[in-house]
């Protein structure tokens, strides 16, 4: 099975109106300060043991704590639950100290016996290990020493010791549950160790969420965060110009650009960990390597793949589909990760060239047919599925590309454009031929190189990670280098040597880094805590300081404030729409368009 890295995937048309009835209220009882956040695609699961889409993390992030933390301001590690640790000389025992008393939503003390449940459970339960599972695979033993000390052993020494991307839960409530697979996690109020406590999830229309008065960290200036469904974002864009939308992600660059000249409208333009890539389907197999899917035999081909690879013109795309909101995509890692990214050296880049591309096909005996299609080695005609998410702009704009190129070179193409779920479903029963797709990683590479491992492909019942049914000695034995490589150098010539062979192998072709476009009404919100802190975003962080330290103007009510006489009537909900184009790696992709994080 794929996990689907996009994020919150746009879909439908049209926007209800989304409105509340206030009743009679005395003239001073204060309301509650809101932020409604609407996402445009649907919100899988409240589990975190399930949790890969980007929507459910993003959700998930607020609502418990992580072991370790990225900072805010450079994304290198910070603390979490754990405020110190330390490793032995062999580099194979880590020691936390967890800090002294926290407490869950519920009141119930947070300590090293929940985070050593959390991780034996990952360990020991192969559903539970769905979303997670890589982080645990090469721990040995995880002890609470007391209630103040965490003990991981590892078989090998681990180098993402301090990038264990995994929610901390309360034992005392899952130790409970009888099978992770099927719990949906809302039992209200959800208890929770992050700055927002689950008090409603309803599917299709809102998620809610209260402070938590308990949580360790800074608190909200704002007493409740609510997620509420919109149909596409181009009627929320017109919602912010409305006064009834707070802020807007995911914007297109036509949207973007218009609403720089918007009054009371401050737009936010971010690099991002996100990428974009056009799949291509080859070896969609189980973890038994059962052949699965209806994949055109051709593509197993590597001088097919080769040449579809050099009919793909990146810079074109970042022009035109992007609206040069983008950065050119190369390797596999995106490029705000700096020190991790990989690009292709001379001698090993792909070049767009049609000719070119055209000549491998002739040399490998793809004749061309009388109509000037292509014809297999059984004379039947090449025509490749092309499946697109009909919500997302500029994958939409990007595949029309692609289609011509790869048409202009002899092979036909069928532009197949889906809603995210079909895209979804699609991808995860490997029926399909090109598959426009986009993750999003985090600081350390391990979680977003996991998915090209044949450690996570999809089982009988299709539960796995894999990005595109990778599955390659040669990528498995870097990723497994780079895992215990503890010097730094090292392990990330690693990391470029795997996404070296990656782009060889033409599995996937990445063509873009896009920036994240958001805006906010400046006129209800003071500011958000970006990350990183200089030059960041608001939404779809490696953490939570969006929405935690999101401060309201002081002339903004943010659906709160005190009434001035009785008042009965309608108002419109205040939202902020979040939406990036897919359900993509921080957080992933179950097929589809966007990861984990």
């Amino acid at each position: 099975m794929r996990i689907r890295r996009i994020g919150i995937g746009l879909i439908a048309a049209g926007l209800a109106v989304l409105s509340a009835p206030i009743v009679a209220q005395a003239q001073d009882t204060p309301q509650p300060k809101v932020l409604r956040v609407a996402v445009t695609g649907t919100i899988a699961t409240m589990n975190p043991f399930m949790a890969y889409h980007l929507g459910d993390t993003e959700i998930g992030r607020v609502m418990y704590a992580f072991l370790t933390s990225y900072s805010r301001d450079d994304f290198s590690p910070a603390p979490g639950l754990a405020d110190k640790w330390q490793v032995s000389d062999d580099k194979l025992t880590w020691t936390y100290h967890i800090r002294s008393g926290m407490k869950w939503s519920d009141d119930q003390p947070i300590t090293a016996k929940d985070v050593a449940w959390t991780f034996n459970k990952i360990m020991t339960d192969k559903t539970a290990a769905t979303a997670n599972g890589n982080f645990v695979a090469n721990f040995d033993t995880v002890t609470a020493s007391d209630d103040n000390t965490v003990v991981i052993k590892t078989k090998t020494p681990q180098a993402t010791m301090l990038a264990l991307d995994v929610p901390i839960v309360p034992e005392h409530v899952w130790s409970k549950v009888t099978d992770i697979g099927k719990y949906d996690n809302l039992q209200y109020p959800v208890v929770g160790s992050g700055p927002f406590t689950l008090t409603n999830f309803t599917q299709g229309q809102s998620i809610t969420l209260k402070t938590n008065p308990d949580y360790y960290g800074d608190k909200p200036a704002y007493d409740q965060l609510q997620f509420r469904h919109y149909d596409n974002a181009d009627a929320a864009v017109q919602g912010l110009k409305n006064g009834d939308v707070d802020v807007v992600s995911g914007l297109t660059p036509a949207q973007y650009t218009a609403l720089q000249s918007t009054p009371n409208v401050t737009t936010v333009k971010a690099r991002q960990g996100r990428q974009n890539d056009l799949l291509i389907n080859y070896q969609a197999q189980t973890n038994t390597h059962q052949p699965i899917g209806d994949a055109n035999p051709v593509l197993k081909d590597p001088k097919v793949r080769q040449a579809i690879a050099q009919s793909v013109d990146v810079k074109t795309l970042v022009d035109k589909a992007y609206g040069g909101l983008a950065e050119p995509g190369s390797g596999f890692v995106p490029a705000v990760f700096g020190q991790w990214h990989w690009s292709p050296g001379p001698g090993q880049e792909q070049k767009f060239d049609l000719a070119a591309a055209g000549k491998l096909l002739d040399d490998a005996g793809y004749a061309k047919g009388p109509d000037g299609v292509r014809l297999d080695k059984q004379g039947k005609p090449i025509n490749l599925r092309l499946l697109v998410d009909s919500g997302i702009p500029a994958q939409t704009a990007s595949a029309n590309f692609i289609k011509g190129w790869l048409n202009q070179i002899g092979l036909g193409v069928t532009l197949q454009a889906l809603s995210s779920e079909a895209v979804t479903d699609a991808g995860t029963s490997g029926k399909y031929d090109l598959q426009m797709n986009a993750w999003t990683g985090n600081p350390d590479p391990d979680a977003l190189l996991s998915i090209q491992t044949c450690g996570v492909l999809p089982d009988a019942d299709g539960n796995g990670n894999t990005e595109n049914y990778m599955c390659d000695p040669q990528i498995d034995q870097l990723y497994k280098a780079q895992l215990s490589e503890m010097d730094q150098a090292k392990r990330v010539q690693d990391v470029k040597d795997l996404q070296a062979r990656l782009y060889a192998l033409d599995s996937s072709i990445v063509i873009a880094y896009p920036n994240s476009l958001e805006a906010y009404r400046s006129d209800r919100w003071a500011s958000f805590g970006l990350q990183p802190s200089q030059g960041g975003s608001i939404t779809h962080q490696n953490g939570y300081y969006g929405y935690l330290l999101a401060k309201p103007a002081d002339s903004a009510s943010s659906g709160g404030g005190a009434n001035t006489g009785l008042i009965v009537g309608i108002v419109v909900v205040v939202v902020v729409v979040l939406g990036v184009g897919a359900f993509l790696l921080s957080r992933r992709r179950r097929a589809g368009a966007d990861e984990r994080e």
